[in-house]
This record gives structure tokens, sequence and C-alpha cells, in this order.
């Protein structure tokens, strides 16, 4: 296959990530989790102690932002594990202290013209899997296979609160539900990069759908895209 750029946004719990690594791992592609990007700087900002009560001290972000080094190494799975400054920070990023603030920090323009650098500097040479919120329409718009994920409310809530109760947090359905709400609307209604559907995009709902079906479609259109360019 020629390599290409496979870009995929959609809502939080609709398993961008799951689909985006196993992608990567069958094409031989480098998996990004932009996401997890956002996660380590938020979690940054809540242990330098410039978030508080929801407030974010955005000047003191800023100014810190050349100490903040942000890479990913492969984990003994084989998966990409996110690390802040030397340290593996998977599990931290995940919890719900991040979770409530992430979306608040993914607004600030600085935090996103930063990390996008980072990321069009990743996938300069292609053979990149990217998920995320505005990977088709402002990191990668001319990627050459775009991806739309969605799912109902309800699978979405369960998926979040499954994940979140496996990894040993104490948290409620209800709990997770308003986060889930929370976030959709900020991610939607922000006035840098919203999370939008672009028009070339390929919609995805995956509520009925298994993890091998949805990988099996989505590698017969990368197989499809990339036979057409050479």
């Amino acid at each position: 296959m020629k390599p290409i750029i496979i870009a995929i946004d959609g809502y939080s719990s609709t398993g961008k990530s799951t689909l985006a690594k196993a992608l990567a791992s069958v094409l031989g592609y480098t998996y990004i989790d932009s996401g997890a990007m956002y996660r380590a700087v938020t979690l940054y900002a809540l242990r330098s102690g410039y978030i508080n009560d929801s407030v974010i001290k955005v000047d003191h972000l800023v100014t810190k932002f050349p100490e903040i080094n942000i890479s990913f190494v492969i984990a003994e799975d084989s998966n990409s594990e996110i690390c802040l400054n030397g340290e593996k920070v998977e599990s931290e990023i995940r919890g719900m202290e991040v979770s409530n603030c992430v979306s608040q920090v993914s607004t600030i323009p600085q935090v996103r013209e930063m990390l996008v650098a980072q990321q069009q500097l990743m996938g300069k040479k292609k053979a990149v899997v990217m998920d995320g919120r505005d990977i088709g329409s402002v990191v990668f718009p001319n990627a050459e296979l775009k991806l739309f994920m969605t799912a109902s409310e309800d699978i979405r809530i369960q998926r979040r609160y499954n994940e979140l109760i496996a990894k040993g947090s104490e948290v409620s359905i209800e709990e997770v539900k308003a986060n889930l709400s929370k976030r959709d609307y900020i991610d939607s209604h922000r006035d840098t990069a919203p999370l939008i559907q672009t028009n070339d995009a390929i919609v995805l709902d995956n509520s009925h759908l298994s993890q091998k079906e949805q990988l099996d479609w989505v590698l017969e259109k990368a197989k499809q895209i990339s036979s057409s360019l050479e």
C-alpha cells in the first residue's frame, strides 16, 4: 500500500483510539493519540496549580510551554504510551480530574497551536493514524482517508463507565453522563477548531459493530484509497 494519512474524528467514547491503534498495528503505521496530548497538558496544568475551580491561569500555562515535553513510547503490549517530561502518565491522564478539565484546556488557542504544530510534524512522512476532534479539519485537512465516528449516547456512556471501573475508578454512571454531555458541548461549540464532520469524511456509526467489523470495514476503505493513488 502507498502510505496515506488516516484522520479519525468524533465524539468521546466512540472507540476512536481503539480503532486507530488497531489500524496502525495492522498497517504498520504510527499511531498518534492527539487527545492524550491535550490530556497531558491538562495534567501538567493541574499539577502546577494552574487550574482552580475550573478557572485556568492561561498566561501562567503558556509561559511554561518550553518545559512541557510530550512524547510517545512503545509499551510491552506494543501499544504507544504517552510521557510527560519523561514520565509515563497514561493512567493519570484518563482519570476524572483530567477528564473534567481537558475540554476547557483544549479551547485555549495557544495550546492548540502548540500541539497542532507538533502533530503536523509527526505526519510529514505520512503512514500515520491520528484520532481526535480536529484532525480532518485542522491538523490534516488533506488526509487521504477521513472518518467521523459516532455512537448512541447510552452506548457511549456505558463504554466510558466500564473503562473507568476497569481501571479502578470510583465513579457513578450519572457522573460519566454529565462529563460526556459537558465535553460534547464544549468540543462542538468552542471558537477554535470545534468538533465538526468535514464534507469529505466518511461517517462510521459503531453503535452495533464489533471491533473486528469496524477494523475490516476501514481497512477496505484504506486499501481502496491507497490503490487509487498508485
